[in-house]
């Protein structure tokens, strides 16, 4: 029997003010990352569920594996809602969102953990990436479970807290242990767009070891900013190469190499003896993430080597994310979300590629299809996502919660 999606529709309208103040209540507990103390969070998260009905198992990764990792406390959360007589029988369907987040910032004009709604607008820190999706996938499920009561299958929401990081002590360590294995899943996302593949990231720290000498003898050291200097304009002419590989999936363009940091010296009369770099590579569908490292490494040392074989070089991974290229298993998620957003939204979403790199890849190297779909708007821009003035259009809220419920009820029906 066909699901009642205008029932579907009319149950989240109801419940539409207490799905909003369930985001406000996420938005106020600070999650940022670093420090990275998200356990917190996961325990405020678990408790209002359970007012809900909806009992989280805590999955706490233990405290070396997190610190080793730079940060302070995980506790990832799964529900797990199984539908018909035969104990959920059918595709276990997972949707996932992050609660983690990068610190505010300058620059906001609300409070970034005061959850303030102007203007249809909620403000604050994770209010679009993804606390929004918390509140989407949440009564999603609960009005799949009201309205449409399918008779087989599994939702499970899972709520993690390692996606700044990398993703690997959140779907990643949920993965590994064996605690979950859906056929399908929805993760966080906005609402304009079915995105069903990512660029990869490589990140590498570069140390630059010469020989500090005083500024009056100059010649007496060896200069490792003369050589971060000479490796710099290396690395930024290759982005000319990068350019011309070409991805084929929409919305994905080239690879590219950005350095974010720059640490070096000890005082402006000190020849800078230790210069480090941190530097990011993004890398489309289509590329090979050890090729791509062995071929940044290489580059790297013949630069430097060529400005001056003195300096020693020392090169440490700090993330190796891998690309998601596109699945041929989600066409059944891809349709319904289609689907289902022309009829809510009034305008079909394109299916897309993004050139950001999320923990969507976790899943789908454990073989889960999967599609990238939330609450947000047209571009990562608009939401001011890690800017300061975050901000959430809460009828895309509403809306989206109305599309992911309609695709649960019609998967499972």
């Amino acid at each position: 029997m066909s699901p009642d999606f205008a029932a579907i529709d009319a149950w989240i309208d109801a419940h539409f003010d207490e799905q909003v103040r369930f985001l406000q209540q996420l938005v106020r507990v600070p999650t940022d990352t670093p420090p990275g103390n998200n356990a917190p969070h996961a325990d405020k998260t678990a408790a209002l569920l359970a007012e809900m009905g909806l009992a989280a198992e805590k999955h706490p990764v233990p405290r070396a594996e997190v610190e080793a990792q730079g940060m302070q406390s995980i506790t990832n959360l799964i529900v797990r809602r199984k539908f018909g007589a035969g104990g959920g029988s059918g595709p276990t369907i997972a949707l996932n969102a992050h609660g983690d987040v990068v610190p505010p910032g300058e620059g906001w004009t609300h409070d970034p953990y005061g959850a303030e709604i102007v203007d249809g607008k909620l403000y604050g820190r994770a209010s679009a990436v993804s606390k929004s999706d918390f509140a989407t996938f949440t009564f999603a499920l609960r009005a799949l479970e009201a309205a449409a009561r399918p008779s087989r299958g599994t939702v499970e929401l899972h709520f993690t807290y390692d996606e700044e990081f990398g993703g690997e002590l959140g779907p990643g360590w949920l993965l590994k242990q064996g605690l979950t294995k859906p056929d399908l899943l929805i993760a966080a996302g906005f609402s304009y767009q079915v995105v069903t593949a990512h660029n990869g990231c490589l990140q590498l720290e570069v140390t630059l070891h010469g020989l500090a000498s005083h500024a009056a003898y100059p010649t007496t050291g060896i200069d490792a900013l003369q050589a971060a200097n000479a490796l710099l304009t290396a690395l930024y002419r290759h982005n000319d190469v990068l350019r011309e590989r070409r991805s084929k999936v929409e919305g994905i363009t080239h690879p590219y190499l950005n350095v974010g940091r720059i640490d070096g010296g000890s005082n402006t009369n000190v020849v800078p003896g230790k210069v480090t770099l941190k530097l990011d590579r993004r890398m489309i569908p289509e590329e090979d993430a050890t090729a791509v490292e062995a071929e940044v490494r290489a580059l790297i040392e013949r630069a430097v080597a060529a400005h001056d074989a003195r300096v020693e070089v020392e090169i440490k991974r700090l993330l190796l994310a891998r690309a998601l290229a596109p699945q041929q298993g989600n066409a059944a998620l891809v349709q319904a979300i289609q689907r289902h957003a022309g009829e809510v939204f009034g305008e079909t979403p394109p299916v897309v590629g993004t050139p950001l790199y999320t923990d969507v890849r976790l899943y789908g190297e454990a073989g889960t299809a999967a599609v990238i779909y939330g609450a947000g708007p047209r571009t990562v821009l608009e939401s001011n996502a890690k800017r300061a003035d975050e901000h959430l259009m809460l009828e895309d809220l509403r809306r989206a919660t109305k599309v992911v419920a309609r695709t649960l009820a019609q998967l499972l029906a």
